[in-house]
């Protein structure tokens, strides 16, 4: 009897050594018969139509899944929309779930309502939403950034960069959530000067949502702005931030910023010497981090906010023009951090 216990024993370890080395062992108690301790995890992630590549917001989320495959050891399904409706975007969330991916992860606030309506229908199925906590069920987690905490840090940049008092901002789509992008840039300018004029341009208004992913409106928005006098401008607009970044490069005595991740690394030769920062938005951070709370057994809803204090958002240093402007930026995010200055969100 002894002996057979011990082999027993021996047999369980022999397993754990082995399966441990190709699969990521998530804990469960000898009660939990739900199979998870001896599975790899498989994440899901649905895109917007610009999918990977758009050296943006889709890029900063797929770092976030690459930095998981890679410590986590997960294996990981990619999807993206095809068409910009909420049916082909529950279509991308339900092929996901029904393929086995578990959590799945819906890229932008565009996916609420495919959200709510696949979450339904899969009610194992963790499903985490970025942008939006409109979405109120047992199986939802809402990922959240504060963006105009970062937007609030290179405004004080472009307000210490300007030679004509007088900067803008671009915006993809008017809709609330840029809106929180232009709050904190605005309120950023103003704190170094409330004089400076902030001239702000959206390329598209609800229900046209393409000003994401518009470079042609980007330029021609930003080129209109350089006309009239502007000399740094803030793109908080996706894929249409390239347009945006043409138009300053071809100004050639303006600066413009980037978004969501650094887009300095990442922008043409042409170009990249006129990106002076970047506002980071950690979206690589959130996406990875949900991953992990799951592979550690946090399957909850609820929402989940990633600010300042956790390095959720931030701003980008790769381009050393960027430094006699730095001090400033560092002493605005203190103020931040301590509570001496409370960011607007409208």
């Amino acid at each position: 009897m002894i002996e057979r216990f011990r082999a027993g024993v021996l047999a369980a370890a022999l397993t754990l050594l082995l399966t441990g080395c190709s699969a990521v062992m998530v804990p469960v108690s000898p009660a939990d018969s739900s199979g998870l301790g001896r599975e790899t995890v498989r994440v899901g992630i649905a895109y917007d139509s610009a999918g990977r590549g758009d050296k943006s917001f889709n890029d900063a989320a797929a770092a976030g899944i690459d930095r998981a495959k890679q410590e986590l050891l997960i294996e990981a399904s990619e999807a993206k929309t095809q068409a910009e409706t909420d049916e082909a975007r529950a279509e991308a969330l339900r092929g996901l779930a029904a393929g086995g991916s578990n959590p799945v992860i819906a890229v932008g606030f565009l996916y609420a309502t495919a959200v709510g309506t696949v979450a339904e229908e899969f009610p194992g199925t963790l499903f985490a939403i970025i942008d939006d906590d409109s979405v109120t069920a047992d199986n939802v987690v809402s990922l959240l950034f504060s963006e105009e905490q970062g937007s609030y840090l290179v405004g004080v940049a472009a307000a210490l960069a300007t030679r004509k008092d007088r900067v803008a901002f671009v915006g993809g789509v008017d809709v609330a959530l840029i809106h929180k992008f232009e709050a904190g840039y605005v309120a950023g300018v103003h704190s170094v000067d409330p004089g400076i004029r902030v001239d702000v341009r959206y390329l598209t208004r609800p229900p046209d949502f393409g000003g994401f992913s518009a470079p042609a409106k980007g330029k021609a928005a930003a080129a209109r702005l350089i006309a009239g006098g502007a000399d740094v401008v803030y793109a908080a607009a996706g894929g249409s931030g390239s347009g945006v970044f043409q138009a300053v490069a071809a100004g050639r005595k303006a600066w413009a910023i980037g978004v969501d991740s650094d887009q300095y690394a990442t922008a043409d030769e042409a170009v990249r010497s006129r990106i002076l920062t970047s506002m980071l938005k950690r979206v690589d951070n959130g996406v990875f981090q949900e991953i992990q709370a799951f592979v550690k057994g946090d399957r909850a809803g609820g929402k989940k906010r990633y600010d300042l204090k956790v390095d959720g958002v931030g701003y980008a240093t790769s381009n050393q023009q960027l430094g006699p402007y730095q001090s400033g930026m560092e002493k605005a995010r203190y103020r931040i951090l301590s509570g001496a200055v409370r960011v607007p969100v409208s």
